[in-house]
């Protein structure tokens, strides 16, 4: 390793590591980037499959309570690189952004790929080394960094280190939390890992799943504990996965872990109101079967409405008010979030007390923590990536005013 003043390492070649990266050695910082895997931003790929969804364009108000009790912790991290700072960074890169419909960040060619290389050839350009096979295992007795590395272990010097490895969720692509092991032995604390944005498991009839397992319920309202959220989501043979549910999952996966029910209630027609939709039942031509008045005067899909006998039994009550009733509220008992390594991010990690203003770690002067493997979770629309970066580019600035 290069025995150059003031050399940063950084360790984890995600979103969060490779802005830090960028930003030091824009200001003529040495650094070298260390990754487990065989390539960097490999997560970050996986996301580009569903069209990288890099932030949202609501404003910071409705924005920022996203990240839930970590919100105002946040805060002020968020404010120094927000949504406007990471469009502007991309469309830097040559990958200039779009608005959809729903209010997500995307990039134009809805690919992570292309955004990746310029990115890595601008690091490149700045002088940024990369590492990669190096897995870390700590700090060896003098201080020194510590990685195994295909020619064996091997220690390398920093005057600063970030540290960016991640959650435990999709472990394959190199987010393992092993590092929480290492970190409790220094006296850091770390808060368990739990999924977040992740589905639930429900006990499908064995010809419910069988017929519809991956079709999508679209046009919904999903509530839990007095909150309502709009959207989509997917039947899955385990039970159901979907943005309208990972929205919920923080408050479903509390009410598991603390033995209480987690019954998500369905509205399966959310577009209209109940009276709106008694009316319309109550005027639909007389001697329809069940099926044609869920489909013709509801407006409901084969799947909403065999999902609606799944849920109330097969016999539905032909009374205009309680099939209203039952549409608007079809009681789905969930029993546990599907297992952390599905997960599309986690919750846990590094408690945010254990921290200083500068993202330093207390117990570890001059290492820093950012990105994923803090204790915080949002829903996915962008606000994921969008805290990595903010969280990466704070530290960075912050190492460079120490």
């Amino acid at each position: 390793m290069s025995s150059s003043a003031n050399r940063v390492a950084v360790i984890g070649g995600g979103p969060a590591g490779l802005i830090a990266a960028e930003i030091l050695s824009a200001a003529g910082r040495p650094v070298t980037v260390y990754e487990r895997m065989p390539s960097l931003g490999r997560k970050l790929l996986m996301a580009g499959r569903g069209g990288l969804n890099l932030t949202h364009s609501e404003p910071l108000d409705a924005f920022l309570p996203r990240y839930g009790a970590a919100a105002e912790r946040l805060r002020p991290i968020i404010e120094a690189f927000g949504p406007g700072d990471l469009r502007a960074w991309a469309d830097g890169l040559g990958q200039d952004t779009f608005v959809g419909s729903s209010g997500r960040v995307f990039p134009r060619s809805l690919k992570a790929s292309p955004l990746l290389r310029a990115w890595l050839a601008r690091l490149s350009g700045q002088g940024v080394e990369m590492r990669l096979r190096h897995d870390w295992r700590g700090w060896t007795p003098s201080g020194e960094l510590l990685f195994a590395s295909p020619g064996g272990e091997i220690a390398a010097a920093a005057d600063a280190t970030i540290l960016a490895l991640g959650g435990a969720s999709w472990p394959r692509l190199g987010s393992t939390g092993d590092w929480a092991a290492i970190l409790r032995g220094r006296g850091v604390a770390v808060t368990p890992f739990a999924p977040a944005n992740s589905g639930f498991e429900t006990a499908w009839s064995p010809a419910f799943a069988g017929r519809f397992a991956g079709q999508p319920l679209k046009t919904i309202a999903m509530s839990f504990q007095g909150r309502t959220v709009r959207g989509e989501a997917m039947v899955a043979r385990y039970g159901l996965e979907g943005g309208a549910i990972y929205a919920l999952s923080a408050a479903l996966r509390a009410a598991l872990e603390a033995g209480e029910p987690a019954i998500l209630e369905i509205d399966l027609a959310p577009n209209l109101t109940r009276p709106k939709l008694t009316d319309r039942l109550h005027k639909a031509a007389p001697g329809q079967s069940t099926a044609s008045l869920l489909r013709k005067a509801a407006g409901l899909s084969p799947l909403a409405a065999n999902l609606l006998r799944e849920t109330h039994g097969l016999a539905l009550p032909r009374d205009p008010g309680a099939l209203a009733r039952a549409i608007k509220s079809a009681p789905i008992r969930l029993t546990a979030p599907r297992p952390l390594e599905r997960a599309i991010s986690t919750a846990g990690g590094v408690t945010l007390g254990d921290l200083d203003e500068r993202l330093m770690l207390k117990a570890l002067p001059g290492v820093y923590a950012v990105g994923e493997m803090l204790d915080w979770e949002a829903p996915t629309g962008g606000y994921l990536l969008q805290a990595c970066f903010a969280t990466g580019a704070w530290a960075a600035r912050s190492l460079l005013k120490a």
